[in-house]
């Protein structure tokens, strides 16, 4: 339900950024108040991405009164720091389907409003984007446009960003780097960069001098281009040796500015206005606090970046009772992945910031020197575990998905090519639901299969997941994947013995004569459902094989099909080009087999966002769509 309108008294007359910019500078604190206040409310009802939004309210206030949007651009690093944004930019009355199938997306998107510049799902990727804006916007003599890039929730430690800066410094431009500076990322940000940006201090008001003073050099003509930038390194070299700290940014030649309290909106909105016409790349260096003006979320932030439902008024998070059902697959992992270290003491975990979300923090916990969490880095994170396993560790690294997208050179290249025994633990595959197109792990799939020396597998249920694990760090593995959705398995009595699964073998779960089903991973539990309701529907008798291993296949199940079946159904939850279904197509087409093949699966689009069973109907690939497909599926 969306708030009174009487509740606030500014927030209500601002429909969009010109609004915002009627007010005086000394009502910036309020409208923060408000908004910070909307933002509780509304996600209390309607879950979503919480503490990263109110710790950019008063930057995302000070932006949109300063800068002329959407004619300026403002670059969203991490779009769940944006909820501010969107609420001032239009979406105000649209905000409570937020991240709702047909709602609003869930991270900024310019194909639903202009304000939005870009897309920013993934982290790290402002700079870069904001640099093309800034110096396409250069080359179209439109001197006036401002490009702002901000940056933050631990995207510093990802490599994308670094290369950006390092374009920037050598580029002409006149783009402005926000560093949204809150210690954090989803868990507690890691690594030197986090302690640098901690400890580093410059001087304001040393800053505004020293443009002042160039202005005035230039207009006296004592002062040109490359003088200026010898006189920029001379100066750094001085405030280094003054401070006794390099500062990274100016050492780039890139202006900085900082560290600034990122909850004084009037302060940051007169920096803003200081430095907005500087030529060259700047850096604006802000301190915040993530979860700032909700006590819970700022005491633990890590808990409340995506909290579910809470009460606003308690802070007491509405949990729903758990006892009965089965446990997440995620969780599964971490008990599994403790138990086999606790056995293997070759076995070491890695995750690139998402300990808690994929369970690596049990073992943090357990085993403090034997899991790393790399920061937003998953290229590192897959090379990093390639170096470890060539000098004889076992290493299982976590990665959800759609993330994994960015390391696939690094899985090529740094793993493969020498088969070292990595474990690929893809969390978050599949349709994810309400994050939407940016972290649905659809590709997966189709992007590891054809890649030699690796072994790609996905369990049907808990039982299987322990199993492949165990299998995954015996001798002689090599690279090998296991894929995994987000949520619950289907299991409650889901501790097993840890058994060797052999690799590339499936196995029968019902044998039929009409139509054979073939599903790889959990989604087989959806379609064992299908069958048997298309069964009882059409009177007909359906086999259903469960893969196990998309690579290596295994060719005796599949050459037991091809030569008994004439119709063939394949189910999977990945993109069908590509996928499980294209390489059984194969298979029976090398080996002189010519069934009709239907194959169920993600389509050749990117899918919305929405619950997962809202998406699975979308896509067919619930239990309806799967016995549909079924039932209709005639020669």
């Amino acid at each position: 339900m969306r708030t009174e309108p009487t509740t606030y008294n500014l927030l209500n007359s601002i429909s969009l950024p010109e609004d915002l910019r009627r007010l005086s500078v000394e009502q910036l604190p309020e409208i923060c108040k408000e908004l910070r206040q909307d933002i509780i409310k509304e996600v209390s009802c309607n879950p979503g991405h919480f503490a990263a939004s109110l710790g950019t309210v008063e930057l995302t206030v000070a932006l949109h009164y300063v800068y002329n949007t959407p004619y300026d651009r403002i670059v969203w690093d991490v779009g769940h720091q944006a909820y501010g944004h969107k609420i001032l930019t239009g979406r105000r009355e649209a905000f409570s389907t937020n991240r709702k199938f047909k709602g609003i997306r869930p991270f900024p998107s310019p194909e639903e409003s202009e304000y939005d510049t870009f897309t920013c799902g993934h982290a790290s990727n402002s700079i870069s984007a904001a640099l093309g804006m800034a110096v396409a916007a250069a080359r179209k003599g439109e001197k006036d446009r401002h490009v702002v890039a901000i940056i933050g929730d631990g995207s510093m430690s990802g490599g994308l960003a670094f290369e950006g800066l390092n374009n920037a410094s050598s580029t002409a431009n006149n783009l402005l780097i926000i560093l949204n500076d809150n210690d954090m990322a989803i868990d507690r940000s890691v690594g030197g960069m986090k302690q640098y940006l901690f400890n580093l201090t410059t001087s304001n008001r040393y800053n505004q001098l020293r443009f002042k003073t160039s202005k005035l050099l230039f207009k006296m003509g004592v002062l040109n281009e490359d003088r200026r930038k010898a006189l920029i390194r001379f100066a750094n070299s001085l405030k280094s040796m003054a401070a006794q700290q390099q500062n990274i940014f100016e050492g780039m030649n890139i202006r900085y500015f900082g560290p600034v309290d990122g909850h004084d909106v009037k302060n940051i909105a007169r920096i803003l206005r200081d430095i907005k016409d500087m030529e060259g790349p700047k850096i604006l260096h802000l301190h915040t606090v993530k979860g700032k003006g909700f006590e819970p979320a700022e005491k633990e932030p890590g808990i409340w970046h995506a909290p579910g439902k809470f009460n606003p008024e308690t802070g007491k998070r509405i949990k729903a009772d758990t006892s009965n059902l089965p446990p997440l697959f995620q969780d599964v992992f971490g008990e599994t992945l403790i138990e086999l270290a606790e056995q293997n003491p070759r076995i070491i975990g890695v995750t690139p910031a998402m300990p808690t979300g994929c369970s690596m923090n049990k073992m943090m916990e357990a085993m403090p020197g034997r899991a790393f969490d790399v920061g937003i880095a998953e290229g590192h994170a897959a090379t990093f575990s390639g170096g470890m396993a060539k000098e004889g560790m076992q290493p299982f690294c976590n990665i959800y998905s759609s993330f994994m997208q960015r390391a696939y050179d690094n899985v090529i290249h740094d793993i493969a090519i020498l088969r070292l025994p990595v474990v690929l633990c893809l969390d978050r595959a599949g349709l994810v639901g309400e994050d939407g197109p940016t972290h649905h792990g659809v590709f997966d799939l189709a992007y590891f299969r054809p890649i030699p020396n690796l072994t790609l597998s996905s369990p049907m249920n808990e039982h299987e997941l322990r199993r492949l694990m165990y299998t995954a760090q015996l001798p002689d593995k090599g690279p090998f994947v296991i894929r995994y959705p987000r949520g619950r398995g289907v299991l409650l009595d889901w501790k097993c013995p840890l058994e060797e699964i052999p690799v590339g073998k499936g196995r029968k779960l019902k044998d039929g004569k009409d139509i054979a089903v073939l599903t790889l991973g959990p989604i087989g539990n959806i379609a064992a459902k299908a069958i048997e309701q298309a069964e009882k529907e059409k009177g007909i008798s359906i086999a259903h094989y469960d893969l196990r291993f998309l690579k290596p296949l295994d060719e005796e199940l599949l050459h037991e099909v091809g030569r008994k079946f004439q119709r063939i159904v394949t189910v999977e939850d990945g993109i069908r080009k590509g996928g499980m279904g294209s390489a059984v197509l194969e298979f029976m087409a090398d080996n002189g087999y010519a069934p009709h093949i239907r194959r169920i699966g993600v389509p050749d689009t990117f899918i919305e966002h929405g619950t997962i069973q809202e998406l699975y109907h979308l896509c067919g690939m619930d239990e309806e769509g799967i016995c549909q497909s079924i039932i209709n599926f005639e020669l």
